[in-house]
Order: C-alpha cells, then sequence, then structure tokens
C-alpha cells in the first residue's frame, strides 16, 4: 500500500459488535494507512460488552467507541470513503446510502459473536470474529491497490471476504 490514508467504513446492522471490532482493529493494524469508522443500519445503541472485553483484553483503546447510524456518514461533510465493508449478512442485502466517492465496496461477512450462548463460548466467538477481521484486513493491506483496476482490486476485495479462518 502507499503512503496515502484510506477512509474507510465497516457496516454491520447493530454495530456493536462485529463492526465495531472491525473499526478498532483497521485503525490499529493500518498503522496510520487508515481511519475507519463503523455505523449500522439499526443501531443497537450501546456497543456490546463482549467486544468491550476482547479489545481490553487485546490491549485496545475502546475510548470514544459507539454504536451509531450510518446515516451519520451519508449526510454533507461527512468523510469521503474510499472503502466499505459490510461483516454481516443482513447489512449485505440491505439498500445502503449514497455515499460520496463513490467508494469500493465488499463484503466480509463474519459470524455473530453477540448471539453465541455461554460466556466461554462468546468470549471464544469474540475472539474467532477479530482473528477473522484482523486476518482479512492484513491480507488487504498487502494488496497494491494503486496498481490494480478497478475490477482486479473489486475481485481481491471479496476474495478475501470469502477467506474461511
Amino acid at each position: 500500500m502507499s503512503e496515502k490514508q484510506y477512509n474507510v467504513l465497516v457496516l454491520c446492522t447493530g454495530n456493536s459488535a462485529r463492526s465495531i471490532l472491525g473499526e478498532v482493529l483497521f485503525n490499529a493494524l493500518g498503522k496510520g494507512m487508515f481511519k475507519a469508522y463503523s455505523a449500522g443500519s439499526h443501531p443497537a445503541g450501546k456497543v456490546n460488552p463482549g467486544a468491550l472485553e476482547w479489545l481490553q483484553a487485546n490491549g485496545y483503546s475502546t475510548e470514544g467507541l459507539r454504536s451509531k447510524s450510518w446515516d451519520e456518514f451519508s449526510a454533507p461533510g461527512a468523510p469521503e470513503f474510499d472503502f466499505v465493508f459490510t461483516v454481516c449478512d443482513n447489512a449485505a442485502g440491505e439498500v445502503c446510502p449514497v455515499w460520496y466517492g463513490s467508494p469500493m465496496t465488499a463484503h466480509w461477512g463474519i459470524p455473530d459473536p453477540a448471539h453465541v450462548e455461554g460466556d466461554e463460548a462468546r468470549r471464544a466467538a469474540f475472539r474467532h470474529a477479530a482473528e477473522q477481521l484482523a486476518r482479512r484486513i492484513q491480507l488487504f493491506m498487502s494488496l497494491p491497490v494503486e496498481k490494480l483496476d478497478k475490477l482486479t482490486l473489486k475481485e481481491k476485495l471479496s476474495e478475501i471476504g470469502r477467506i474461511k479462518d
């Protein structure tokens, strides 16, 4: 990747777990290459405690994290996105707002850890979701984005979303 900083939006329905993990991981793993945000079509109104627990246990800051609507990012004055990723099946099938700047989009579906029953199983599900997202972000970071035409880049992003860890 280049010296350019890419704006990334990670979407999910509730914006409480997977998309929050994606936002934090893009910002942390991207080391300045990404400025990531997250949002949901029907925000839960709070960040899932399991997501906060995993992030804190793994040394990530949770300061300022909140569940927010994607409407916040489709209004005038919102950041212009280079990439928009959906991380849950519901958001992938929904009609999305118009994003300024025509960002590249891809679906990186991740099973929802918030619906897993039992404390240990839920912790394991959050760990697995975070590991899947981290692996996909690292693969994305390895792409020569500036050298790929849009069609090739779109296919590479879709391939990354199909990787099962």
